[in-house]
């Protein structure tokens, strides 16, 4: 399966002559990310996570696509893509299902604790193929199963550097990639990655940058 990194939380994966998109946000290039896609995941309803428009537009463009989303972020697009309703299905933590031939699981629930004066708003986070698990905006980890490939969230006004590491930790797998990095200037970067590349292999996870628009077989 082959990983691509787009700029903040948004990645595309692909096999099989498949594709399967996360979190194509306002921060990302959305419409490339999109392109010939056969199937996409939101985590949550926060704009850095979901272009709504330029999803809706790909939803009401390619008849074929199909999207999973929680509650709030699903209703959001019927509306605003109401000939793709059919295709825009809810999903809650604590399901399985088969999204163009890419196994998933959702996991965790509810996004991270910003400040208790703003709203706490649903998130879900995917596991896909029982390999490539995208938290989303939280530090969820999966329970009974072992994940191969994490996406680390390494900057957000949620978390802290020691939050991201503990995170790393308490999933161990053995490889890990950046998401969630677009507020970070590259001095910013290098310090938090540092921190979870020198930790992380103290666990047996093996960190590695990626810039928007690398590649990486998983």
């Amino acid at each position: 399966m082959k990983l691509t990194k787009f700029t903040h939380a948004c990645v595309r994966l692909e096999k099989d002559g498949r594709s399967l998109v996360l979190d194509p946000g306002t921060f990302s290039e959305t419409e490339q990310a999109l392109a010939g896609a056969d199937a996409v995941l939101i985590t949550h309803e926060h704009a850095d996570h979901i272009d709504v428009d330029a999803v809706s537009g790909a939803l009401l463009a390619a008849p074929e696509l199909q999207l999973w989303a929680p509650d709030g972020v699903a209703a959001q697009l019927r509306q605003k893509a109401a000939g793709a309703a059919d295709r825009i299905h809810t999903v809650a933590a604590g399901e399985q299902f088969d999204a163009a031939g890419f196994a998933v699981r959702s996991f965790g629930g509810q996004h991270a604790l910003i400040h208790p004066q703003i709203p706490v708003v649903a998130n879900v986070g995917f596991l896909v193929d029982s390999n490539v698990y995208h938290p989303g905006d939280s530090f969820a980890v999966p329970d009974g199963i072992g994940v191969q490939t994490l996406l680390v969230p390494i900057h957000a006004p949620w978390n802290k550097v020691g939050e991201v590491v503990d995170f790393v930790i308490g999933v161990r797998a053995p490889r890990a990639f950046p998401i969630h990095d677009a507020l970070l200037n590259d001095a910013g970067r290098g310090l938090v990655e540092g921190h979870v590349t020198r930790i992380g292999a103290k666990y047996g996870t093996e960190y590695r940058h990626l810039s928007s628009g690398d590649t990486v077989d998983v």
